[in-house]
């Protein structure tokens, strides 16, 4: 892996002007994803802030080749492309040795929900490509909707915290393990305001012949509701507090690839944000106490799977 200052100096795929908002946590993936690598890309994406922000005509942020495809249907669209290149390599007509890597993004509507059944497939059926999902736990290109990302106890325009209810009162799917679930040879959980991680996790994933998923945290401004110079703060809370930890499986073997010095309460991460501001009223510190639970136990969870597919002993 480089280091950032050659990183810097790398080929850009993906251009300034676009119109997410300022501080989003977006960008910066497919910034670090054509600096880690000297493949040829084509990039897929499904409906969402990213492609909306950075496809209107007609002016494009995209400096390689690019598909929209509709909200639910993202991974099939570039299983399809893929298929065909590899189709064309066997009939002679693109040459052999030209190696293409295909992606395929999502937000976590578009992943965790609506295309959770084309992700299911193109992982089931090995094709060789990526899938990057941006998480911001919500559907934030239409309003700030709940997602099965939405974390417990958050607040958004469809689990409004008030006198009936504390937030959102379901726990947030565990996408990542699901992906792994189809014993596919890559798969990590990652954040943008850890770079090296992020890219290192890139290039792995671009490096796999066959699938592999990331799943990036990704902050919102509008919808975490946060001053827009703190979204790497913000997302670094979330791995400082246990909340998001990062961690991939890669070729049988799973790893917890960052712990936390010391892990600081979850409420530091809560605080920040005015989606969970409601929680910090004395009739919700239970909420609060949940999530530190759910937190707490993940991070269980984790150990297990460390013991359960270790490294091979050297």
């Amino acid at each position: 892996m480089a280091n950032l200052k050659e990183l810097s100096k790398r080929p850009d795929g993906f251009s300034p002007g676009h119109r997410l908002c300022a501080g989003c946590g977006i960008p910066i993936i497919p910034k670090l994803l054509y600096k880690v690598t000297d493949y040829d890309i084509v990039v897929a994406s499904a409906t969402g802030c990213f492609e909306v922000a950075t496809t209107i005509y007609p002016y494009t942020s995209w400096l390689k080749p690019f598909v929209h495809s509709a909200f639910e249907n993202a991974a099939a669209t570039i299983s399809g492309v893929e298929a065909m290149y590899q189709s064309l390599k066997k009939q002679g007509k693109i040459p052999a040795n030209r190696k293409l890597k295909f992606v395929a993004f999502g937000g976590d509507g578009g992943t965790y929900d609506i295309g959770l059944q084309s992700l299911s497939g193109a992982l089931e059926r090995g094709h060789d490509i990526v899938y990057i999902c941006y998480d911001n736990g919500a559907y934030m290109n239409t309003g700030i909707q709940r997602s099965s990302a939405t974390p417990y106890g958050a607040s958004t325009t469809t689990s409004p915290a008030g006198k009936v209810i504390p937030g959102k009162m379901q726990r947030r799917k565990d996408l990542t393990n699901i992906a792994l679930a189809h014993h596919i040879e890559y798969a990590a959980q990652t954040a943008v305001s850890h770079w090296n991680d992020l890219a290192t996790k890139l290039q792995k994933g671009l490096d796999i012949d066959g699938p592999a998923f990331i799943c990036v945290m990704s902050p919102c401004v509008p919808g975490w509701m946060y001053p827009s110079d703190q979204s790497i703060e913000v997302t670094r809370m979330a791995v400082e507090t246990g909340y998001w930890p990062l961690f991939e499986m890669d070729h049988g073997v799973f790893r917890v690839n960052y712990r936390p010095k010391q892990k600081l309460p979850v409420a530091d991460w809560l605080k920040l944000q005015g989606r969970f501001r409601h929680l910090f009223r004395p009739e919700y510190t239970y909420v609060i106490e949940e999530i530190q639970r759910q937190v707490d136990d993940y991070w269980e969870y984790l150990a297990h799977m460390e013991q359960a597919f270790p490294a091979p002993p050297k």
